[in-house]
């Protein structure tokens, strides 16, 4: 055993252990799955001398919550992931989806990625730091969601809701989404999350004369659709620099040649940053995102019967905020584009951040452990469009960073998210897991 923990080798066959068992276990959502795989993970603490809570709103459905004490050095510390995964879909996969085979040094299977390969190495950390005299400077606190996928509402939002005494005293937690090599330009660069857009789910409804099929006329419920269908399409909302996707490009910019790093950096000049996305097109579509808020549409309903024109359409929209705006701008921002006799509506919209800015205290911690990993890799912090369950426990006023670090080959990250055969390399897991432990016990924030 090293000053930090176990061996890398035997770190390696315990998470990559785990990860099999989990993976084998269609967690599905939806309908939701999960209960086998808190079993699994609620069954290795135990076996450790842990007492985890197993929490829910769904028998079926259920969290879990164990916590490890430390010395009392530092505040306590949490780790949370989810075990539900996507559909694995119709496609055809290379080896089920369910199977955990082992080929090439890879394990194959949905979630190897999104995210029971992080969750496994997070629950082996905490199985770590449970051995006797591996006690972590504060405690740590590991939680196992379900519902990520579907919004959390029987996992991550529930918790936070009905047992918030749970998390006091935390202020930072790592989990999804960031960590992991990301290939650009040649270069090696490690995203870690620190904010993400918040939803804001919208319908538009268009309405207009109805009649006979066969007696159609201009003006049609039908052709406003199109339009409006077209507009959300093709036209770009207005552009919005906030701070953190600020503090994201410039930081992104410093770990890649020059070239890339004054494109990346003329995305800052306001007069340019519509241009230069226009320009770079499919290279800029991760960014282009994060520059503006967006609105997606998903469902469209229209007409009831094959010979009867409808006097009523409705889309609706899958809106996202760039951090620090509200819905109301959106709306505006949508109305600016959409047919004069749309009507628009907020469905559903997530609760504003704690914070206007992210909370960075642990970033310095976090580059130098992934400088230690790879002394070539370039650390930035990241705000994605997508959303994860770090969002619910922000409203505890908890920063979670993305860190779950895993050298991966050129081509794995993010091409298999959510995608047909999802799987990761082995050699990346105890490394990963050697990681995290070192944060864990050097964390000791102001």
């Amino acid at each position: 055993m090293t000053a930090e923990g176990p061996s890398t080798t035997t770190a390696d066959a315990r998470v990559t252990e785990l990860l099999q068992r989990l993976l084998r276990i269609d967690s599905s959502n939806p309908p939701g799955r999960e209960r086998e795989c808190i079993e699994l993970l609620a069954g290795e603490l135990r076996m450790a001398g842990l007492e985890p809570r197993v929490l829910a709103r769904d028998a079926e459905r259920p969290n879990l919550v164990a916590r490890v004490a430390g010395r009392g050095e530092a505040p306590p510390l949490l780790l949370y992931g989810h075990v539900d995964v996507v559909p694995a879909g119709s496609e055809d996969w290379r080896h089920d989806p369910f199977g955990a085979s082992l080929v090439d040094g890879e394990l194959w299977g949905r979630g190897a990625l999104d995210m029971k390969g992080g969750l496994a190495m997070l629950a082996t950390v905490l199985l770590q730091a449970a051995q006797p005299g591996a006690q972590p400077p504060g405690d740590l606190i590991f939680v196992a969601n379900s519902d990520e996928e579907a919004g959390g509402d029987y996992g991550a939002a529930w918790l936070v809701d009905e047992h918030p005494e749970l998390f006091e005293g935390v202020r930072h937690a790592l989990s999804e989404f960031g960590g992991y090599s990301h290939h650009v330009a040649g270069r090696r660069l490690y995203p870690v999350q620190v904010a993400q857009k918040r939803r804001c789910t919208l319908r538009a409804t268009i309405r207009g004369e109805g009649g006979h099929g066969a007696s159609p006329r201009r003006g049609q419920v039908a052709g406003k659709l199109g339009a409006a269908l077209a507009a959300i399409d093709r036209r770009r909302l207005p552009t919005h620099l906030t701070e953190p996707v600020r503090l994201m490009i410039e930081a992104m910019a410093g770990g890649l040649p020059a070239p890339l790093q004054a494109a990346l950096r003329l995305l800052l000049v306001p007069a340019a940053t519509g241009p230069v996305l226009r320009i770079a097109g499919a290279q800029a579509e991760d960014l282009d995102p994060l520059l503006r808020n967006t609105a997606t549409a998903t469902i469209v309903r229209a007409g009831e019967a094959w010979n009867v024109l409808p006097t009523e359409a409705q889309v609706d929209l899958d809106g996202r905020l760039v951090p620090g705006h509200e819905p109301a701008e959106l709306l505006e921002e949508l109305a600016a584009i959409l047919p004069d006799d749309t009507t628009l509506e907020i469905l559903q919209a997530d609760p504003p951040a704690t914070r206007l800015e992210p909370d960075l205290e642990l970033l310095p911690l976090l580059t130098s452990v992934l400088h230690e990993e790879d002394s070539q890799g370039h650390a930035f912090p990241l705000v994605t469009a997508g959303m994860t369950d770090a969002r619910h426990y922000d409203r505890l006023g908890i920063q979670t960073y993305g860190f779950l670090p895993m050298r991966l080959p050129h081509g794995l990250m993010p091409q298999l998210l959510h995608a047909t055969d999802e799987r990761i390399p082995i050699a990346a897991l105890g490394p990963g897991v050697a990681a995290i432990r070192r944060v864990v016990d050097r964390y000791r924030p102001r």
